[in-house]
This record gives structure tokens, sequence and C-alpha cells, in this order.
């Protein structure tokens, strides 16, 4: 771990499901230019800690603090597209949502990353599952330089050259004082930079 001010930190964070305690006591920080693969067993609240760090959610009890100036990009499991927008639309329509970057020469490059470009006018509910994470995905490239980005399984459904993709935008992110804080069941093969793992398990106390 670096020793620079984190883009975001927790401190004896807990969560809470209905009656059922998540985990408890979690501590972790995640700075500037590191990617952070948060690991943990189903139903062990990763998705509801992604949650917690995008402000989506209160913790049961804890602290969570935000680096000065730091927006936050969240993308859920669920690609949250509406089936009768187009990719293009899509793709406008979630960065007019966030605050992003609406210039048409930055959405053109965004799909283009994506290897979507080719089917910027087709509507959503023609997709694939595996186009439909790309057009989530390519939000990310609209966002601000050196957000941090909450990633919840973010390479579920895509191919290899979609994984591909999305690696070189991760490396390019972290570059550039980015961070990443994700989920993922399957191995990343992200080398550079090398992802820091993180136990849930190991980060908490329940």
């Amino acid at each position: 771990m670096t020793d620079s001010p984190s883009a975001v930190a927790a401190t004896d964070l807990a969560c809470r499901r209905g009656e059922r305690v998540l985990f408890s006591g979690l501590n972790l920080a995640v700075h500037p230019g590191e990617i952070v693969w948060l690991r943990g067993a189903n139903g062990q609240g990763k998705t509801s800690l992604l949650r917690l760090l995008a402000g989506l959610a209160r913790p049961a009890a804890g602290r969570i603090e935000h680096g000065l100036g730091r927006e936050r990009v969240y993308v859920g499991h669920a690609n949250a597209l509406k089936d009768d927008l187009t990719v293009a639309e899509s793709l406008m329509f979630l960065s007019r949502l966030h605050g992003f970057d609406t210039r048409a020469e930055a959405h053109e490059a965004a799909l283009r990353r994506f290897g979507l470009w080719s089917r910027r006018l087709a509507p959503v509910r023609t997709l694939s599952q595996g186009q439909r994470r790309r057009v989530a995905l390519s939000r990310l490239c609209t966002a601000p330089a050196t957000a941090l980005w909450l990633l919840d399984e973010p390479f579920d459904a895509l191919d290899a050259e979609g994984v591909a993709a999305l690696n070189l935008l991760l490396a390019e992110h972290a570059a550039r004082g980015g961070s990443v804080l994700l989920t993922s069941h399957v191995a990343l093969s992200l080398s550079s930079p090398e992802p820091i793992v993180l136990s849930l398990g190991e980060a908490a106390a329940a």
C-alpha cells in the first residue's frame, strides 16, 4: 500500500441485511493508481460493500471517507439498460445521468473501444448479454479521469475481446491516477498494474 491519500477508506464498517450481519469491523483503503480485487464467498457482502462505498446504502456502523474531489462511478452486476433505447442513446442517457462527458467524439471513442460503434443504432433489446455488458461499461470512458470505479463483476458475459478491452481501460485508468475496486468470480488476467487482492473475510471481523 502507498502512503498517498486514499481515494476511499472505510473504518470499522458494518453491514446488516435484515437481521443478518454480513460483515463488521471492516477496514480498507484504496489509493490512486491501485486496482483492488475484492474476493469473498457468495452472500458474504461484496455487492453490499460496493454499494456502501458508492453512497447507495448506509452502513450499520463505521465510517467511510472519500478522497477530496474524487468522483465515484458504480457499475452494478445488472446492466441497468432500457431495452427500447439504442446503444448510442443508452450511453448518452448514462453519461447525462451521472454528469459525465456528453461530447459526440467522446461517445464515439467509447463505443469504438468496446467494439460497439457499428451497433450504435441497434436497440438494446437486440443485443447479446456480452454486448449489453459492453454498453454498461462504456460509460467508464466518459467518466472523470481520476474517478474511483466501483465495479461489480465487470467481466461477466464478456468474450476474450471484451476482456482485453476492459483490461486495457483499467490499466490506463490506474496509470493516470484513477482507482478501482472490483469483484470478479473469475481470475483476473490484468498484470499491469498487478491487482491487489483483498479478502472480505480477512478485512472484516465477522
